[in-house]
């Protein structure tokens, strides 16, 4: 009889050897209990349980879960009528709320250090008969990456993030079952630093037992963390990670922010990824991500270039960047509009994009100008040299943040073209603006034809109106903080 495995094609000597290997360290680690986790449409990761006996099974055989889990906002309601007739047509499998089955990547086995006896295996989900479900996020990269694969480069990325993290003094609004609600309401909070002492000792001493937690964690993980640093806000810090490639990169960034959360808050804090909490005098948090090709023959930085090209000023991007990199970054400022939502992707987000504040408001690139969009950092000559896009926030979806990259990045390859000059002003009030709320960055998705088709339309529709969703309960909800509060930080 053939496990489902064999029948999505996914059998393998390789695969195989790796399930004996995750059987072996269950037994030997006396892994009781082992959580088998995909991530969602919103970066989050969803998953069943499984007892030891049970996960051995679920390697070869996958696990069952309902297919609406693909199909929710924000704040869990699922977005389509899957039980009415004709609910669903646009999405087919998913009527009924029918099953998938999440099948496990053997060479993803992590023993989580913040839970007793507790294994963790990355999921894909596929319908049941043996087909992958195009409308996953990791496959969505997947997609993206074997696009550019085929162009002969790949792209490598940093992760550089900030988040907030507060000790909880009050457990009593989230708990409580008088008060419990769809979303709920998060526990009361105070902070762990004043903020407003951008990197100072004094406030990472502060900060040290939550700051080690964050580190401790992230290293048990695997996962390689280059500093922690505080930033400028209250409660605010920073995460830096060594640079890897795409995949790897998305894979690591769901990982660290779920780890996070999970291992802080048993120890009494609460993290959140929201990038403006609602509070007053805060600081938004953004997800700068680093981004440079590779040649995969050589192996080398395609962004680097040895000498500026002739005639040529800083302002111009063929004196720091390759006519590869040069390329990729006029398709990144193409399509800046349209991939914004996919950067970005809560109401909450967009408030971040405001003037002077560390944050792009325009579509535009600068020479190392913290004010714009897409940086350029590094020099002719320089291996380290690299595109920073800085639209992004710590909610995104990490997945189609980097898909996004990709394809936008692929289209300027394709037409070859050149960026205009470099911005040193980068909020002046003539520059093309970025969309200022969810909605417009839906409108400029559903406008830009070329990555609407590189991303494909059933998943432009699904994207569209999982957010949708979102939009119309923020608009009937009265008390628009209250909704924040609840939808954002709550939960994210």
């Amino acid at each position: 009889m053939t496990s489902f495995a064999q029948r999505c094609g996914l059998h393998s000597e390789e695969r195989e050897a790796g399930c004996q290997r995750v059987a072996k360290l269950i037994e030997a680690s006396g892994i009781e209990l082992v959580r088998f986790g995909w991530c969602d449409a919103h970066g989050v990761l969803r998953g069943k349980t499984l007892t030891a006996h049970a996960a051995l099974r679920a390697l070869r055989d996958g696990v069952g879960m309902v297919g609406t889990l693909m199909l929710k906002d924000t704040a869990d309601r699922t977005a389509w009528k899957v039980f009415e007739p004709g609910g669903a047509d646009d999405l087919p499998g998913f009527a009924g709320a029918s099953n998938l089955m999440l099948m496990p990547d053997p060479a993803s086995f992590t023993v989580l250090p913040w839970m007793e006896r507790t294994g963790w295996l990355r999921c894909q989900p596929w319908f049941g008969d043996g087909t992958p479900v195009p409308l996953d996020p990791r496959r969505m990269l997947q997609t993206a990456l074997a696009r550019l694969g085929e162009k002969g480069y790949g792209l490598k990325t940093g992760l550089e993030v900030e988040f907030h993290i507060y000790r909880i003094t009050d457990t009593t609004p989230q708990l409580d079952p008088e008060l419990a609600a769809w979303p709920g309401l998060p526990p009361r909070v105070e902070m762990i630093h004043p903020g407003y002492n951008l990197q100072a000792e004094a406030m990472v001493d502060m900060s040290d037992e939550p700051l080690r937690i964050v580190q401790r964690t992230a290293q048990a993980l695997g996962l390689p963390l280059q500093s922690l640093e505080i930033e400028l806000g209250p409660s605010q810090v920073e995460a830096v990670f060594d640079a890897t490639d795409a995949l790897t990169a998305a894979d690591q960034m769901v990982l660290f922010r779920n780890g996070v959360r999970q291992a802080l808050r048993r120890a009494g804090y609460h993290a959140t990824f929201m990038c403006r909490p609602p509070f007053p005098n805060i600081m938004s948090s953004g997800w700068h991500l680093h981004q440079s090709l590779i040649d995969l023959k050589t192996g080398r930085n395609a962004c680097v270039r040895e000498a500026p090209a002739a005639g040529t000023t800083r302002a111009d991007a063929t004196h720091t960047l390759s006519e590869v990199g040069s390329h990729w970054l006029a398709g990144l400022l193409s399509h800046a509009r349209g991939m914004t939502v996919l950067c970005t992707p809560t109401i909450n987000g967009f408030a971040r994009f405001r003037p002077n504040a560390l944050a792009p408001q325009a579509a535009l690139w600068g020479q190392d100008n913290r004010g714009a969009m897409l940086r350029v950092v590094g020099a002719a000559g320089d291996n380290a040299t690299r595109i920073e896009n800085r639209v992004g926030e710590p909610a995104a979806n990490p997945y189609l943040y980097m898909a996004a990259q990709i394809h936008a990045g692929l289209d300027g390859l394709a037409r070859a073209t050149l960026p205009p000059q470099a911005s040193e002003s980068p909020y002046a009030a003539d520059n093309q603006k970025l969309p200022s709320s969810l909605g417009e960055g839906l409108e400029a998705l559903r406008a830009d034809t070329a990555l609407c088709s590189a991303l494909g339309d059933d998943f432009v529709r699904y994207f569209n109106r999982i957010k949708q969703s979102e939009i119309d309960r923020h608009a009937q909800a009265e008390d628009k903080t209250d909704f924040e509060r609840r939808e954002y930080f709550a939960r994210t």
